[in-house]
C-alpha cells in the first residue's frame, strides 16, 4: 500500500535542486483532439502554480489554422491577469507576428521552436533550417530589446520519423546557430521519444564542445519507448538542472504523429523527491490537479504515479 511519498534516499550524483519547466498548458493541450475551454486552461495554470510549479508555459501565439487548440491565447492570458505574465510564464511564438501578439498581451518571456532536421523544419515551419533561423533572428532580437527572457526549443534532436537517426554533430551545429541569436536557454527535444541514455550523454558532450554550457540547457523528453525518465536522470547527472515535463503526461506533437506524451511531471517529482532533489512541488497537490484535468479531458491520466496515488485503474 502506497504512503503517497517515496522513501528518501539522497543521491550524491544528482543536482541539489531542479527547475521543472511545466509545459502541460501549452505542449500538453495543443495535441488534444478537442478544444479545452479558455476558462479551464486558466484554471489549470492556477492549480499548477498552487502546487508549487514556478515556471509554466501558458500558451502559444501561433495561427489558429496551425494549432486550433491554442487559438484562445489572448483570452487565456486575459483570464489569468498578472498570474499569467512575467519571466516565469513563457509563451511560444513562431515568428514576428506571434511576437507582436505576445508583446501586446504583456508577456515577460517567449520561446521559439526550431528543428534539427530539414524535413521537420519544412513540415512544421514551411522553411529550411537556415530559413527558420533567419526568421527567428528578429524575434529573438526584438524580444531581448523588450526585456523578455527567451528560450529556444530544438526539436528532433534524437531522431526524426522521416529522416531516421540524426547525427549528433548536426544537432550541435543547429543548436549553436540558435544560441548565437541570443537566446537565454536551449531546450533539447526528443520529439518522437527514441533517445537513449548514451545518446543523451554524447549530445550534451557535443554541445559543451561547441561552447554551450550545461547551465543554459533544458531537456524535453517524450515517453514513446518508456525512456523519458531514464534519459532525464542521465541529463541531470551530466549537470542539467532544467527539465521540461507535462502534468499527467499530456502532449505530443501535431506535426509528428509518432510522438506520444511528454515525461509526466508527477513521475519526475516522485523520482526527484526520492533522491532528495528539491523541486518545490507538492506531489499530492499535483496529482489532484492531474486527476482534475483528466476529468476535464474525459480520460485517465497516463502518468504511472497518478495511477498509483489516485487509485486509477
Amino acid at each position: 500500500m502506497t504512503t503517497g511519498l517515496p522513501q528518501l534516499e539522497p543521491a550524491s550524483d544528482l543536482p541539489d535542486a531542479v527547475t521543472i519547466y511545466e509545459v502541460g498548458p501549452r505542449d500538453g493541450l495543443q495535441n488534444e483532439k478537442t478544444v479545452v475551454p479558455a476558462q479551464v486552461k486558466a484554471e489549470f495554470v492556477r492549480r499548477l502554480a498552487a502546487a508549487g510549479l514556478e515556471t509554466i508555459e501558458t500558451t502559444s501565439f501561433v495561427p489558429a489554422a496551425w494549432v486550433p487548440q491554442l487559438a484562445d491565447a489572448t483570452e487565456v492570458l486575459g483570464l489569468l491577469g498578472d498570474a499569467g505574465l512575467g519571466p516565469r510564464r513563457p509563451v511560444l511564438v513562431p515568428n514576428e507576428r506571434g511576437l507582436d501578439r505576445a508583446l501586446a498581451a504583456g508577456v515577460g518571456a517567449v520561446a521559439v521552436f526550431g528543428s534539427a532536421t530539414e524535413t521537420f523544419a519544412r513540415k512544421n515551419l514551411n522553411r529550411t533550417v537556415a530559413e527558420s533561423i533567419d526568421m527567428f533572428a528578429p524575434v529573438v532580437d526584438r524580444a531581448r530589446q523588450s526585456g523578455l527572457w527567451v528560450r529556444a526549443y530544438l526539436s528532433m534532436c534524437f531522431g526524426d520519423p522521416w529522416e531516421g537517426p540524426v547525427p549528433v554533430e548536426q544537432v550541435a551545429d543547429v543548436a549553436a546557430r540558435l544560441m548565437d541569436l541570443g537566446a537565454d536557454q536551449l531546450s533539447l527535444g526528443d520529439t518522437i521519444g527514441v533517445g537513449t541514455t548514451g545518446h543523451v550523454s554524447r549530445l550534451l558532450d557535443a554541445l559543451e564542445a561547441r561552447g554551450i554550457p550545461v547551465e543554459r540547457i533544458g531537456v524535453h523528453f517524450h515517453d514513446t519507448y518508456g525512456q523519458a525518465l531514464a534519459n532525464t536522470m542521465t541529463a541531470l547527472r551530466h549537470g542539467v538542472t532544467v527539465v521540461d515535463a507535462s502534468t499527467g503526461g499530456l502532449g505530443g506533437c501535431p506535426y509528428a504523429k509518432s510522438a506520444t506524451g511528454n515525461l509526466a511531471t508527477e513521475d519526475l517529482v516522485w523520482a526527484l523527491d526520492g533522491a532528495g532533489v528539491h523541486t518545490g512541488v507538492d506531489l499530492a497537490s499535483l496529482v489532484e490537479t492531474s486527476t482534475w484535468m483528466a476529468g476535464q479531458l474525459g480520460r485517465p491520466s497516463p502518468s504511472r504515479v497518478v495511477k498509483a496515488l489516485a487509485g486509477s485503474d
